[in-house]
């Protein structure tokens, strides 16, 4: 068990680790015969030794000003069946690059324009992230065009390299049924993928910026986040100075807080883990608690920091573990009422929607010094 005085802070503060800040960065492009441009960083699906022959017929499509037999070639020469693609539309694939992973999924979005001109995709495998695009109608190398994962996001994050947009109805309608008034989702900047409708993309931002962005498909059910975001609270920058912060599980769980009028709600970034830690954690999983770190200036400030994690026993887990980090001293501990003569209300969203914003305050008010009530 983890004991406050060999708490993760001074894990994480004591590690050799350091995290590399050129690690994301573009890498650089090589020229291949007859002026094809292709990533170092990641191989090309077919052999490079085979591509002398298929690159001057490539070449001489361009020439000729046949722009969809070109961008079919090149689509193929990247290890995209032309024929799995309907231009106009988003189709889903295995990722020719990461093959979906240890899942095997369909992670890569590929799109065809309607007019055969370019093609553009974006592997969303939280461990592969390649992306780029061709275009149909070009003749030579210098016009800039040939570019295959020039990099998977730019050094600055923005909405417009994420390719976000606001929420649409069918999102809007989500969150209605959980509760959710589309005033608290836009002063949260919640937003969804232009890829993809189904996809919620929760924005984590700091002073104004957004440093990090996680997805969560609403078909799948399955999340992941910015390759290279930075890791911190879900809702940090909405923290005022004062003497009481709720840490919940999930995102939709801030939500939640802030829809019953709890404003000073942040959520952890990457959910609960299965069991407590029963030995200190070795360096490599120090890092999971980085978020803690990077938050600490706005931690140090409350006095009372009341943990509403899940119900469950990951939940129950998480709670221990972060009041191990901060301190049971100032954590308090809410319990959820009961749902019926099996069990209670799981987290806070569950609360919210079937017994309303004023039994979720009540809950936080009525949560208990953890240390009286923690039974892990």
């Amino acid at each position: 068990m983890i004991s406050p005085q060999q708490g993760l802070f001074h894990s994480i503060q004591t590690s050799n680790c350091k995290c590399d800040p050129h690690r994301f960065q573009a890498q650089p492009m090589f020229l291949l015969p007859r002026f094809i441009f292709f990533s170092s960083r990641q191989p090309h699906p077919k052999k490079l030794s085979a591509k002398l022959k298929e690159d001057e017929e490539v070449l001489d499509l361009y020439e000729g000003g046949l722009g969809g037999k070109a961008l079919k070639q090149k689509v193929e020469n990247i290890g995209i069946n032309w024929d799995s693609c309907t231009p106009g539309q988003y189709t889903h694939l295995i990722c020719p690059l990461c093959k979906g992973g240890e899942s095997k999924e369909r992670s890569l979005s590929f799109h065809i324009n309607q007019n055969e001109k370019v093609a553009m995709w974006r592997c969303f495998n939280f461990e592969c992230g390649w992306a780029g695009h061709v275009l149909a109608d070009v003749g030579r190398a210098q016009d800039g065009v040939h570019r295959v994962n020039q990099a998977n996001f730019p050094k600055k994050m923005t909405e417009e390299n994420l390719r976000l947009e606001p929420l649409g109805d069918e999102l809007i309608d989500y969150f209605a049924e959980r509760m959710i008034s589309p005033e608290i989702l836009e002063k949260n900047y919640v937003m969804q993928t232009i890829d993809d409708k189904n996809v919620i993309a929760y924005t984590y931002r700091r002073n104004g910026e957004l440093v990090n962005c996680k997805f969560r498909s609403i078909t799948s059910r399955k999340f992941w986040q910015a390759k290279h975001g930075e890791r911190i609270l879900y809702g940090v920058d909405g923290i005022k100075e004062g003497n009481e912060i709720i840490i919940v599980e999930g995102e939709i769980d801030k939500l939640s807080m802030e829809q019953a009028g709890i404003l000073n709600c942040v959520s952890v970034p990457d959910g609960a883990p299965q069991q407590v830690s029963t030995s200190l954690p070795s360096k490599k999983q120090d890092t999971r608690y980085k978020y803690l770190l990077n938050c600490k200036g706005y931690l140090d400030k409350a006095s009372q920091i009341v943990l509403a994690t899940d119900g469950d026993g990951p939940g129950r887990a998480l709670a221990e573990e972060l009041s191990c980090c901060l301190g049971k001293e100032r954590c308090w501990l809410v319990t959820w009422p009961k749902k019926d003569e099996f069990g209670c209300y799981k987290d806070a969203n569950e609360v919210l929607v079937h017994l309303g914003a004023e039994a979720l305050r009540q809950v936080v008010e009525t949560a208990e010094l953890y240390k009286v009530k923690s039974s892990i």
